[in-house]
């Protein structure tokens, strides 16, 4: 049910603000088919391609106000540390996964800036969708006249798993950032990639739009899996027949697992110097990996190789009397690890694979239960979706380890999910004031002073099925109404 403001919208606009990536999309309500993205994000290091997602990155100036969102973020704190003068200067980076790891979540959760240094998550959530926001109706005014910011339908993506603080806590922020309340709605991150592979190619249009047809949809994204299972109902719409699951085993648990071994090979006081001293060099570290795990191929090479920086050899010679030769000897790696001329690392694929092991051994383990209960039986089609799900080798996992279903991935399988876009714990409580009870929010609506209060007839819908539950109340005889503004931080 559309609220008047989204009624009369001309555009609808989805954000996804992710673990290490974010971006936006967008459709006007005439040609609804045609969405577009942003792909003019600068890719940043120096590099002249423009892309269609930039990392989540921002950056805080000593006032501790926005300064820089994405690569832009990066570069600037970099080009900060490299004249010394970057102190003062805050970088958070990859905390959105804070609001799935923290168990009891509030507004005053922290998290830590690229120094380690903690500030509250709320602002930064605030500041980065404020910036999306503007930065998509900076794009939109670009390209047509006569075009408002009230004629937008905001849909911010956000996973299946979450609990429903950690949804308010998006809702707050955006709302915050500036978003009318009544021009914004919440959507599941599966919900939307299924939506999206409906309008993609023939060949597997079937699997996801015949009445009846049921699949899973498993967003492999950089924090976490979110996975989901639906079937299509006769009216075209969707109907949950498992519930949401998953759990961190994004990407950049491969990251840190890369981490962990270059922290192995060159010292750990040489990598935490490059990370405070030669920021470029530490940003390029991980960016060339970022590129080389999403086209990590078991079945296309045996190696890995990777540039190593100059300051990175110097600071290791800085802290060590051996050479990378003789460190990787002690490690007893050399079969698997191999330096390649002046500048180069190669990794056996061996090694590689194992920087994925424990994530991806811990989804397919899910993904083989959820498969194996007996109301799964005809589930025969798998869409991957997300950032890391573009890896071939996640996607040669599942085609080889899941037998009988058909895997889907999306052209480009990243932007799928962009392009797409309560109660208590007792059965039966008598009385609001019951064990078990709690207040989920208040409704505030203005009673008539010319009507006696007895003969206002008042009408409360609840409306379910879509991300969030909306309860409406309206009173039938001034035809006023009020929506439920719901308590999540207690």
């Amino acid at each position: 049910m559309a609220s008047k403001a989204q009624s009369n919208t001309m555009m609808v606009a989805a954000f996804d603000f992710g673990t290490t990536y974010s971006g936006y999309a967008y459709s006007f309500s005439h040609d609804p088919n045609t969405i577009q993205t942003n792909q003019n994000w600068y890719a940043g290091g120096g590099a002249s391609r423009l892309v269609s997602l930039t990392p989540t990155y921002v950056l805080l100036n000593p006032k501790e106000r926005f300064d820089k969102f994405g690569f832009e973020a990066e570069d600037k704190y970099a080009s900060l540390a490299e004249g010394g003068k970057h102190h003062g200067w805050r970088l958070f980076w990859r905390f959105k996964m804070v609001l799935h790891s923290t168990k009891h979540l509030t507004k005053d959760v922290e998290v830590e800036d690229f120094c380690g240094k903690k500030m509250k998550a709320f602002p930064l959530f605030v500041m980065s969708i404020k910036y999306l926001k503007e930065h998509l109706f900076a794009a939109i005014t670009r390209q047509t006249t006569g075009f408002e910011e009230t004629d937008i339908l905001y849909v911010l993506t956000v996973p299946a798993i979450w609990d429903d603080n950690a949804k308010c806590f998006m809702r707050e922020a955006a709302v915050t950032a500036g978003v009318d309340p009544r021009r914004l709605k919440l959507a599941l991150e599966p919900e939307c990639a299924s939506v999206q592979c409906e309008t993609l190619s023939m060949a597997f249009k079937g699997a996801v739009t015949v009445q009846g047809s049921q699949f899973m949809v498993v967003d492999l994204g950089g924090g976490t899996a979110d996975i989901s299972v639906h079937e299509r109902k006769a009216d075209g719409t969707l109907k949950e027949i498992h519930i949401s699951s998953g759990g961190p085993w994004g990407g950049i648990f491969v990251d840190e697992n890369y981490m962990k071994m270059l922290n192995e090979l060159f010292g750990e006081k040489a990598i935490t110097e490059l990370r405070k001293t030669e920021m470029n060099d530490y940003f390029d570290v991980i960016r060339e990996f970022e590129h080389k795990k999403r086209s990590f191929d078991t079945e296309k090479t045996n190696q890995l190789i990777v540039r190593i920086s100059a300051s990175l050899r110097d600071l290791a010679e800085k802290y060590s009397s051996k050479s990378l030769e003789e460190r990787i000897g002690t490690l007893q790696i050399d079969n698997v690890i191999a330096k390649k001329g002046k500048d180069k690392l190669q990794f056996d694929t061996a090694i590689v694979k194992a920087w994925f092991e424990r994530p991806i051994d811990l989804l397919m383990r899910h993904l083989k239960s959820i498969l194996a209960e007996p109301k799964m039986r005809s589930v025969h089609t798998v869409i991957l979706v997300g950032g890391f799900g573009e890896s071939p080798y996640v996607q040669r996992r599942i085609k080889s380890e899941i037998t009988g279903v058909r895997l889907i991935v999306p052209s480009e399988a990243g932007l799928t999910v962009l392009k797409g876009a309560v109660r208590t714990t007792h059965e039966n409580p008598e009385y609001t004031t019951d064990p078990g009870c709690e207040l989920l929010g208040t409704i505030r609506l203005e009673c008539s002073k010319d009507i006696p209060l007895q003969h206002q007839v008042l009408e409360t819908t609840f409306m379910f099925g879509d991300t969030e539950l909306l309860v409406k109340k309206k009173n039938m005889s001034t035809g006023k109404v009020a929506y439920m503004d719901f308590e999540c931080f207690k």
